[in-house]
């Protein structure tokens, strides 16, 4: 049987402590690709990052507009959603 696809978000942090979400199928690919200097242009001066957080999702959609929920939050509320373990679900619902 085939693996199903995953579609992750994730939020990685910078060296300079900043946060940087993001989507991908594929976190270790993706993380390694943002340390070389070949991911995002945001990340790129601001190496190493490290992930320190990620959910999975049935879809890229639902992937996507928690990446796009967690942007919309103010420094304070990410710091605490991330440890707080929120569900993501509380997020999106307010689309």
């Amino acid at each position: 049987m085939a693996k199903k696809p995953e579609h992750l978000f994730y939020v990685l942090e910078c060296n300079d402590q900043s946060y940087y979400a993001g989507y991908t199928n594929d976190l270790e690919n993706r993380l390694r690709v943002h340390n070389e200097g070949k991911g995002a242009k945001y990340t790129r001066a601001k190496l190493p990052v490290r992930c320190i957080y990620y959910e999975s999702f049935e879809t890229k959609r639902e992937a996507m507009q928690a990446e796009y929920q967690f942007k919309q939050l103010t420094r304070p509320k990410k710091e605490q959603y991330i440890e707080g373990g929120n569900g993501i679900h509380e997020i999106t619902e307010k689309c």
